[in-house]
């Protein structure tokens, strides 16, 4: 009788095969070498990307499950290649970004002597995952993984770890596959309530000056046109967090820019006028609120949320709608009612008009003087056509960034949100030229950020990863620097960086690489990136102490904007 057994770790390739991935990012080591050996066999079906560090693979696998709508995954070994995604995992959980991250561990039998290389990866990751579990048994592989990607996929989406001891993927199983859609107790989508929705239409037909406050909910549930038919039939402005600006098209005439501590002034100066707030796929961040006990006190609140444990945890929700925002969106639609809303739309006029005279555009069309970062900004975004996908780091890059880039299409926002996380842009955007291929992936990062993950342009380099590298190279740490200026009587601790010739670091990747320094040169320098087959980066020298504006202070009321420092 023929043997038919497999390894386990032969049993957890077929079961990556078995759930759709096509794409892994990662890094071998001791612990995890057995499911590697296996991994050498299926290269045909699963594409394998060898980062520089850890870290590279669990924000390059972020990139491509944001850009995607896929689940990420990540394979590293244990200890210290596990550690190494700790800050990527708890960045997945707090952006609600799907992931299957798979951690070697030492044999079952070595569990808890301090073996080489064991941490106890089931005890860090537990508060900030979805969900943990650790296979020390080949048997319970396929079972495992499908739960994995189940629970990673469903719902309100999120990381899983897996920690996957060397003796389950050594021994011998009877594989067979699985297909895990059911977990008793685990509610991945709240039962819609009719009545919920029959009040929500209601409240909104009834309302004069309606405010919709629109988050990553909507992208993550492909909801981007039950959004569209509902605002456009009951006329409602739209304000988005820095997730969910990508969910309606900036110039959608609804859509009145961003939201938060550095959006936009009329969303923010009007969530303290409207009558009625209506959340959809937002947590409320603190820097979308300001000072929440002054927060829209004057309005009722609505909030669409697949997440029941986000309703009143930060703001007071008169009504809660629970589903998934692309049916309840579609179901609140069919009951409301067409309404004007033009005198309330109108009073966003001014501030339009004051932003743009005050912030915008000096900021985007400068006369003299350094190059800018926002011009530098809304100059890529309009030699894309608006149709890149804008990947930042963390800082002035990412505000100027969501700021000044301009959209077209879904999914092409991918920054670092919740966590802040520095040096997640350069793997983040590796991924996402894996996620989506057919589309032009525009990095910017700043001189700071940038250094995190350089190794990662080796990445690149193997890969030949078509990422388009826009430094905003200021010689400082901008954002704590303006911080420092604005609160901390210019006191400039530590924040002037000396940066290496970015330019000979590229050339020793083999990337090609250009510097501006004069504005004349700036769309030359722009096309002939965008025209380069493959990476590139360009170095753009911006103004030092350039700040980013409008701002909202810390601890502010929400509509307490500054345009100008003086």
């Amino acid at each position: 009788m023929p043997n038919n057994k497999i390894t386990g770790a032969e049993a957890l390739m077929r079961s990556l095969e078995n759930e759709g991935v096509t794409t892994l990012f990662g890094y071998p080591g001791g612990a995890i070498m057995p499911s590697y050996d296996a991994l050498y066999d299926h290269r045909s079906t699963l594409n394998h990307i060898l980062v520089r560090h850890e870290q590279g693979a669990i924000h390059a696998a972020q990139g491509y499950a944001r850009v995607s709508g896929k689940v990420g995954c990540a394979i590293v070994t244990s200890g210290p290649g596990a550690m190494n995604t700790v800050t990527g995992v708890a960045d997945a959980m707090i952006d609600s970004t799907p992931l299957v991250v798979i951690c070697g561990q030492v044999g079952a039998e070595y569990l808890g002597t301090d073996a080489f290389q064991e941490v106890d990866v089931i005890g860090v990751t537990q508060p900030i995952t979805k969900w943990n579990f650790q296979i020390r048994r080949a048997e319970d592989v396929a079972w495992a993984v499908s739960r994995a990607f189940y629970i990673a996929k469903s719902g309100r989406p999120g990381p899983v770890v897996l920690d996957f001891t060397k003796n389950a993927q050594t021994n011998l199983v009877d594989y067979e596959p699985k297909r895990v859609d059911f977990i008793r107790s685990y509610l991945p989508v709240p039962q819609i309530d009719e009545d919920a929705i029959k009040t929500a239409a209601k409240m909104i037909n009834h309302s004069e000056r309606p405010l919709m406050l629109v988050g990553q909910g909507v992208e993550l549930g492909d909801a981007r046109e039950e959004l569209r038919e509902l605002i456009e039939k009951a006329n409602i402005p739209v304000g988005c967090t820095m997730l969910g600006l990508s969910a309606l098209p900036s110039d959608h005439p609804l859509n009145k820019g961003m939201l938060g501590m550095h959006g936009n002034l009329g969303p923010n100066v009007l969530t303290n006028q409207c009558d009625l707030l209506i959340a959809v796929g937002m947590r409320f961040d603190d820097r979308v609120t300001g000072n929440i006990n002054t927060y829209a006190r004057q309005a009722k609140v609505i909030h669409f949320e697949i997440d029941p444990s986000e309703v009143n945890k930060n703001i007071h929700a008169d009504l809660a709608v629970l589903g998934d925002c692309k049916q309840t969106l579609a179901e609140v639609t069919k009951h409301v009612q067409p309404a004007d809303n033009s005198l309330w739309i109108s009073r966003f006029t001014p501030y339009e008009q004051q932003e743009n005279e005050k912030v915008i555009e000096p900021a985007v069309h400068p006369a003299e003087g350094p190059l800018l970062m926002g011009e530098v900004v809304r100059r890529v975004s309009e030699l894309t056509e608006n149709k890149a996908v804008l990947v930042t780091d963390v800082g002035q890059n990412q505000l100027f960034g969501c700021r000044y880039f301009r959209f077209t299409e879904g999914r092409s926002v991918i920054t670092s949100g919740g966590c802040g996380t520095m040096g997640f842009g350069l793997p983040a955007a590796i991924g996402a030229t894996f996620g989506a291929p057919e589309r032009t992936v525009c990095l910017f990062v700043g001189d700071g950020g940038l250094q995190m993950t350089i190794q990662e342009l080796g990445t690149i380099m193997e890969q030949h990863a078509p990422v388009k590298i826009i430094l905003l190279n200021n010689n400082y740490l901008g954002n704590v620097r303006q911080w420092q200026y604005l609160f901390f009587r210019k006191r400039y601790s530590f924040t002037p960086m000396l940066n290496p010739d970015y330019e000979k670091i590229a050339e020793g990747y083999g990337i090609k690489a250009r510097t501006v320094v004069e504005r004349k040169d700036l769309d030359d320098a722009i096309t002939e990136m965008l025209q380069t087959d493959g990476p590139f980066l360009l170095q753009c020298a911006v103004m030092e102490e350039d700040n980013v504006l409008p701002m909202t202070p810390p601890g502010a009321n929400v509509d307490e904007m500054m345009l100008e420092i003086k």
